[in-house]
């Protein structure tokens, strides 16, 4: 995995959110899936890990936005964690599977990744977390992959064309929306080894 994404180790992660300004808007949800490699060099999607997140204290919490994912952000069914509690939770394992695979640090995998990423540094910085494992401004974006591989950038129509199974009734939940996202990273990263992709053991040899 180290020498297939240059020492980074890609991890898909989706946010659900009061809004689209990372700085004052809430985060809701947060989901992660690590990926995995065989010896073929294929990517395998792991269990996704999920966390309820409690909004900030003083953070926007947009109509329009609620509305859209359907999360009341105040249930007590959502059992919400504090920002900190519920990175550490995803970062723990991510943490973990960076040092199994002998990477330097993780690379978030979002569609509209820049989005994520974007809730994702502010929450840490939020939480005054020091030990952010992700990559602080690289990201791969399956919406750019799914363009150039399937002629769609809207993750429901991509999943279509690639022939993954779609409920858009359980859609704009992180849980969900992560493991599909997973599953189309890793059909378009296998498709194009199988093609032939590049030859990883030398490019080992020449770093």
């Amino acid at each position: 995995m180290a020498n297939r994404f240059r020492g980074y180790l890609p991890v898909v992660i989706d946010v659900e959110t009061a809004g689209f300004n990372a700085n004052t808007d809430a985060l809701l949800e947060v989901a992660a899936v690590i990926l995995d490699m065989d010896e073929e060099g294929m990517l395998i999607p792991q269990e996704a890990i999920a966390c309820n997140v409690a909004p900030f204290e003083g953070a926007n919490l947009e109509k329009s936005a609620l509305e859209f994912t359907g999360i009341d952000p105040f249930s007590p069914l959502r059992a919400a964690q504090p920002e900190k509690e519920a990175l550490e939770t995803l970062f723990k394992p991510i943490r973990k599977a960076v040092k199994a695979n002998g990477c330097k640090r993780a690379i978030l995998v979002g569609h509209n990744a820049s989005f994520d990423l974007g809730f994702i540094n502010a929450a840490v910085e939020r939480a005054g977390i020091k030990r952010n494992p992700f990559h602080p401004f690289s990201s791969f974006d399956t919406a750019t992959l799914a363009g150039l591989a399937f002629g769609q950038t809207v993750l429901a129509r991509a999943c279509e064309v690639a022939g993954i199974e779609f409920d858009t009734r359980a859609a704009h939940s992180a849980a969900y929306d992560t493991e599909k996202t997973a599953e189309l990273f890793s059909l378009i990263v296998n498709r194009w080894q199988e093609l032939g992709g590049w030859d990883m053991v030398l490019r080992s040899q020449e770093d």
